[in-house]
């Protein structure tokens, strides 16, 4: 079902109402954005992550990783970086500029873990291999058959939060009756060519 918002009053709530809907429904669109960051060689480093959370009032978005995946050091040394986010439901893309900063502990971080070390994903950042490593040729498509993730939650875990800052956003609606575009920060509104 496609909305028709005719207002930056309009606009901006529904960018957030569907980024908090995201966050919750494994079926959205905007579930899954592209992260793309910056590597070592100054080269864009693109790829999918899945949306935690969207806070409308701080102005920011959270993802999980393991803390010793190689974005987690992009963003260490780059913290800019952009999401980009498309539904064909809405025929909605959005670019959101942000600053991550990286979480590895402290109390949110603990207070997430709690949940995510009941569930299937607790081998995710569990294993001992640091994500993108090679495998052995034995263990190359098998689970690792030296880890018991659920069965030993206490074990030393790579678990972390990325919160994005969102400092701007690029909304693109298409539409027949005529392409849309806005850019938008907290403060600001300015339409665009589409």
């Amino acid at each position: 079902m496609k909305i028709h918002l005719q207002t930056p009053e309009e606009v901006r709530p529904q960018i957030w109402k569907e980024l908090g809907r995201a966050s919750l429904d494994r079926h959205h669109e905007w579930r899954t954005p592209v992260l793309a960051s910056t590597d070592a060689k100054g080269l864009a480093d693109a790829r999918t992550v899945v949306l935690r959370q969207a806070d409308a009032v701080a102005g920011h978005l959270e993802i999980y990783t393991d803390k010793r995946s190689p974005k987690v050091a992009q963003l260490q040394a780059q913290p800019l970086a952009t999401m980009v986010f498309w539904s064909a439901r809405l025929s909605w893309q959005l670019r959101a500029r942000v600053r991550f900063s990286v979480m590895t502990a402290g109390p949110h971080v603990a207070s997430l873990w709690q949940n995510v070390k009941q569930s299937p994903a607790a081998g995710d950042y569990l294993s001992p291999n640091v994500p993108g490593a090679a495998l052995p040729a034995a263990l190359s498509g098998a689970p690792d058959q030296n880890q018991d993730p659920v069965g030993n939650p206490e074990a030393a875990h790579g678990f972390a939060v990325l919160r994005a800052q969102v400092l701007e956003m690029d909304w693109l609606e298409l539409s027949r009756n005529g392409h849309r575009r806005a850019q938008l920060t907290a403060s600001t509104w300015d339409w665009l060519t589409p």
